[in-house]
Protein backbone atom coordinates (compact mmCIF):
# COMPACT_ATOMS: atom_id res chain seq x y z
CA UNK A 1 0.00 0.00 0.00
CA UNK A 2 1.39 3.41 -0.96
CA UNK A 3 1.74 6.37 1.34
CA UNK A 4 2.58 10.05 1.21
CA UNK A 5 4.79 11.68 3.81
CA UNK A 6 3.70 15.25 4.55
CA UNK A 7 6.45 17.41 6.04
CA UNK A 8 6.28 20.97 7.33
CA UNK A 9 9.03 22.40 5.13
CA UNK A 10 8.84 26.01 6.34
CA UNK A 11 6.83 28.19 8.70
CA UNK A 12 6.20 31.94 8.65
CA UNK A 13 4.54 33.47 11.70
CA UNK A 14 2.39 31.42 14.05
CA UNK A 15 1.64 27.79 13.12
CA UNK A 16 0.50 24.60 14.88
CA UNK A 17 3.83 22.80 14.38
CA UNK A 18 7.44 23.64 13.69
CA UNK A 19 9.40 22.93 10.50
CA UNK A 20 10.30 19.26 10.30
CA UNK A 21 7.03 17.95 11.76
CA UNK A 22 5.65 15.17 9.60
CA UNK A 23 2.85 12.70 9.16
CA UNK A 24 2.33 9.71 6.91
CA UNK A 25 -0.96 9.49 4.99
CA UNK A 26 -2.37 6.26 3.61
CA UNK A 27 -5.75 5.71 2.06
CA UNK A 28 -7.02 4.08 5.25
CA UNK A 29 -5.25 6.00 8.01
CA UNK A 30 -2.51 8.35 9.13
CA UNK A 31 0.56 8.20 11.35
CA UNK A 32 1.99 11.22 13.12
CA UNK A 33 0.59 14.74 12.98
CA UNK A 34 1.39 18.18 11.61
CA UNK A 35 -0.81 19.90 14.17
CA UNK A 36 -4.40 18.87 13.59
CA UNK A 37 -7.24 21.16 12.57
CA UNK A 38 -8.02 22.37 9.07
CA UNK A 39 -4.34 22.28 8.05
CA UNK A 40 -4.10 18.55 8.73
CA UNK A 41 -7.40 17.78 7.03
CA UNK A 42 -6.32 19.75 3.95
CA UNK A 43 -2.98 17.91 3.91
CA UNK A 44 -4.71 14.54 4.21
CA UNK A 45 -7.03 15.36 1.32
CA UNK A 46 -4.13 16.48 -0.87
CA UNK A 47 -2.05 13.40 -0.03
CA UNK A 48 -4.92 11.04 -0.83
CA UNK A 49 -5.58 12.88 -4.09
CA UNK A 50 -1.90 12.27 -4.98
CA UNK A 51 -2.21 8.58 -4.11
CA UNK A 52 -5.31 8.27 -6.28
CA UNK A 53 -3.65 10.02 -9.22
CA UNK A 54 -0.24 8.36 -8.86
CA UNK A 55 1.59 11.61 -8.13
CA UNK A 56 4.93 11.27 -6.31
CA UNK A 57 5.80 14.76 -5.07
CA UNK A 58 4.32 18.21 -4.56
CA UNK A 59 4.68 21.33 -2.45
CA UNK A 60 1.96 23.68 -1.22
CA UNK A 61 2.00 27.04 0.52
CA UNK A 62 -0.99 27.43 2.85
CA UNK A 63 -1.99 30.68 4.61
CA UNK A 64 -3.61 29.46 7.81
CA UNK A 65 -5.84 32.46 8.47
CA UNK A 66 -7.39 33.51 5.13
CA UNK A 67 -6.95 30.13 3.49
CA UNK A 68 -8.04 27.72 6.22
CA UNK A 69 -9.76 29.81 8.85
CA UNK A 70 -7.28 28.91 11.59
CA UNK A 71 -6.55 31.47 14.27
CA UNK A 72 -2.78 30.86 14.10
CA UNK A 73 -2.58 33.30 11.21
CA UNK A 74 0.81 32.19 9.87
CA UNK A 75 1.85 30.52 6.64
CA UNK A 76 2.98 26.89 6.31
CA UNK A 77 4.78 25.29 3.40
CA UNK A 78 4.06 21.56 3.13
CA UNK A 79 6.15 19.08 1.20
CA UNK A 80 4.42 15.93 -0.09
CA UNK A 81 6.45 12.91 -1.20
CA UNK A 82 6.06 9.16 -1.62
CA UNK A 83 7.42 7.27 1.40
CA UNK A 84 7.17 3.92 3.13
CA UNK A 85 7.15 5.32 6.65
CA UNK A 86 8.19 8.01 9.08
CA UNK A 87 11.58 8.15 10.77
CA UNK A 88 11.62 5.04 12.97
CA UNK A 89 14.03 6.68 15.42
CA UNK A 90 11.24 8.94 16.64
CA UNK A 91 10.18 6.54 19.40
CA UNK A 92 7.11 4.65 20.56
CA UNK A 93 3.91 6.74 20.23
CA UNK A 94 2.58 7.66 23.67
CA UNK A 95 -0.73 9.55 23.68
CA UNK A 96 -1.65 11.32 26.91
CA UNK A 97 -5.31 12.34 27.10
CA UNK A 98 -5.85 15.23 29.51
CA UNK A 99 -3.68 18.13 30.67
CA UNK A 100 -4.64 18.20 34.34
CA UNK A 101 -2.25 17.75 37.26
CA UNK A 102 -1.56 14.07 36.64
CA UNK A 103 -1.30 14.52 32.88
CA UNK A 104 1.23 17.30 33.34
CA UNK A 105 3.29 15.23 35.75
CA UNK A 106 3.31 12.23 33.42
CA UNK A 107 4.33 14.29 30.39
CA UNK A 108 7.17 15.91 32.36
CA UNK A 109 8.48 12.46 33.30
CA UNK A 110 7.96 10.69 29.98
CA UNK A 111 8.89 13.38 27.44
CA UNK A 112 12.67 13.30 28.05
CA UNK A 113 12.82 9.54 27.44
CA UNK A 114 14.36 8.80 24.02
CA UNK A 115 12.12 5.75 23.58
CA UNK A 116 8.88 7.72 23.30
CA UNK A 117 7.22 10.38 21.21
CA UNK A 118 4.57 12.07 23.35
CA UNK A 119 1.34 13.39 21.86
CA UNK A 120 -0.71 15.35 24.41
CA UNK A 121 -4.39 15.98 23.75
CA UNK A 122 -7.05 18.07 25.45
CA UNK A 123 -10.13 20.12 24.58
CA UNK A 124 -8.56 23.59 24.93
CA UNK A 125 -5.14 25.15 24.41
CA UNK A 126 -5.64 26.97 27.70
CA UNK A 127 -5.40 23.66 29.56
CA UNK A 128 -1.77 23.14 28.52
CA UNK A 129 1.16 24.76 30.35
CA UNK A 130 2.70 27.75 28.59
CA UNK A 131 6.00 25.91 28.07
CA UNK A 132 5.86 22.34 26.78
CA UNK A 133 8.70 19.83 27.18
CA UNK A 134 10.84 19.44 24.07
CA UNK A 135 9.40 17.11 21.49
CA UNK A 136 5.87 16.97 22.90
CA UNK A 137 3.13 17.30 20.28
CA UNK A 138 0.09 19.18 21.64
CA UNK A 139 -3.28 18.50 20.05
CA UNK A 140 -6.46 20.47 20.72
CA UNK A 141 -9.78 18.89 19.78
CA UNK A 142 -13.30 19.64 20.89
CA UNK A 143 -14.16 15.96 20.39
CA UNK A 144 -11.31 13.93 21.90
CA UNK A 145 -12.81 10.47 21.22
CA UNK A 146 -13.04 11.32 17.51
CA UNK A 147 -9.32 12.17 17.59
CA UNK A 148 -8.54 8.63 18.76
CA UNK A 149 -9.01 7.41 15.18
CA UNK A 150 -5.88 9.36 14.20
CA UNK A 151 -3.63 7.69 16.78
CA UNK A 152 -1.36 4.90 15.53
CA UNK A 153 -2.83 1.46 16.07
CA UNK A 154 0.20 0.45 18.15
CA UNK A 155 0.18 3.51 20.43
CA UNK A 156 0.37 3.57 24.21
CA UNK A 157 -2.56 5.53 25.70
CA UNK A 158 -3.00 7.15 29.11
CA UNK A 159 -6.56 8.44 29.65
CA UNK A 160 -7.08 11.08 32.36
CA UNK A 161 -9.33 13.89 31.17
CA UNK A 162 -11.43 16.16 33.39
CA UNK A 163 -14.61 14.27 32.43
CA UNK A 164 -15.62 10.70 33.28
CA UNK A 165 -17.91 10.70 30.24
CA UNK A 166 -15.01 11.64 27.96
CA UNK A 167 -12.81 9.04 29.65
CA UNK A 168 -15.43 6.37 28.93
CA UNK A 169 -15.80 7.48 25.31
CA UNK A 170 -12.01 7.38 24.90
CA UNK A 171 -11.86 3.85 26.30
CA UNK A 172 -14.57 2.81 23.83
CA UNK A 173 -12.73 4.53 20.96
CA UNK A 174 -9.42 2.93 21.96
CA UNK A 175 -10.96 -0.55 22.00
CA UNK A 176 -12.39 0.11 18.54
CA UNK A 177 -9.11 1.55 17.23
CA UNK A 178 -6.63 -0.93 18.73
CA UNK A 179 -3.59 -0.22 20.88
CA UNK A 180 -0.48 -1.70 22.46
CA UNK A 181 -1.36 -0.36 25.93
CA UNK A 182 -4.22 1.64 27.37
CA UNK A 183 -4.27 2.92 30.95
CA UNK A 184 -7.14 4.72 32.65
CA UNK A 185 -6.87 6.75 35.83
CA UNK A 186 -9.65 5.92 38.25
CA UNK A 187 -10.90 4.17 41.35
CA UNK A 188 -12.18 0.60 41.62
CA UNK A 189 -15.71 1.99 41.63
CA UNK A 190 -15.13 4.02 38.48
CA UNK A 191 -13.58 1.03 36.71
CA UNK A 192 -16.45 -1.28 37.69
CA UNK A 193 -18.91 1.23 36.24
CA UNK A 194 -16.83 1.59 33.09
CA UNK A 195 -16.58 -2.18 32.61
CA UNK A 196 -20.36 -2.43 32.72
CA UNK A 197 -20.80 0.46 30.28
CA UNK A 198 -18.19 -0.94 27.90
CA UNK A 199 -19.95 -4.31 27.89
CA UNK A 200 -23.17 -2.54 26.94
CA UNK A 201 -21.27 -0.95 24.05
CA UNK A 202 -20.46 -4.40 22.71
CA UNK A 203 -16.98 -5.13 24.07
CA UNK A 204 -16.16 -8.52 25.54
CA UNK A 205 -14.63 -8.99 28.98
CA UNK A 206 -11.40 -10.13 27.33
CA UNK A 207 -11.23 -6.94 25.30
CA UNK A 208 -12.09 -4.72 28.26
CA UNK A 209 -9.44 -6.39 30.43
CA UNK A 210 -6.76 -5.04 28.09
CA UNK A 211 -7.34 -1.63 29.67
CA UNK A 212 -5.33 -1.10 32.86
CA UNK A 213 -7.14 0.75 35.63
CA UNK A 214 -5.86 2.35 37.71
CA UNK A 215 -2.45 3.32 36.39
CA UNK A 216 0.91 3.55 38.13
CA UNK A 217 1.99 1.90 41.37
CA UNK A 218 -0.42 2.45 44.30
CA UNK A 219 2.32 1.80 46.84
CA UNK A 220 3.93 5.10 45.82
CA UNK A 221 0.90 7.18 46.80
CA UNK A 222 -1.60 9.42 45.03
CA UNK A 223 0.48 12.56 44.46
CA UNK A 224 0.59 13.38 40.70
CA UNK A 225 4.38 13.02 40.58
CA UNK A 226 4.18 9.70 42.43
CA UNK A 227 1.62 8.44 39.94
CA UNK A 228 3.84 9.64 37.08
CA UNK A 229 6.85 7.78 38.46
CA UNK A 230 4.81 4.59 38.77
CA UNK A 231 3.46 4.96 35.24
CA UNK A 232 6.93 5.58 33.80
CA UNK A 233 8.33 2.54 35.59
CA UNK A 234 5.60 0.22 34.33
CA UNK A 235 5.72 1.47 30.76
CA UNK A 236 9.50 1.20 30.68
CA UNK A 237 9.44 -2.34 32.02
CA UNK A 238 6.56 -3.55 29.88
CA UNK A 239 6.90 -1.67 26.60
CA UNK A 240 9.92 0.60 26.25
CA UNK A 241 13.03 -1.33 27.28
CA UNK A 242 14.47 -4.27 25.39
CA UNK A 243 14.47 -7.72 27.00
CA UNK A 244 12.06 -6.68 29.72
CA UNK A 245 9.61 -8.67 31.80
CA UNK A 246 5.93 -9.15 31.07
CA UNK A 247 3.58 -6.24 31.82
CA UNK A 248 2.74 -5.78 35.50
CA UNK A 249 -0.94 -5.27 36.35
CA UNK A 250 -1.73 -2.26 38.51
CA UNK A 251 -4.23 -2.13 41.34
CA UNK A 252 -5.38 0.70 43.55
CA UNK A 253 -8.07 3.30 44.13
CA UNK A 254 -7.10 6.53 42.40
CA UNK A 255 -9.87 8.74 41.09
Amino acid sequence: MGAIRVTVAAVQGSAPREAGAAMLVRTDGIEGTIGGGALEWEAMAEARRMLAQGQDAAERRLPLGPGLGQCCGGVVVLRFERAEGLDQSRGVPLWVWGAGHVGRAIVQVMAPLPQVLVTWADISAARFPQALPDGVIPLVAGNLPRLMAHAPGDALHLIMTCSHNVDLALCHAALCRGFTYCGLIGSATKWARFRSRLRSLGHTDAEISRITCPIGDPTLGKHPQAIAVGVAQRLLIAHLLEDTASPVQATGTWD
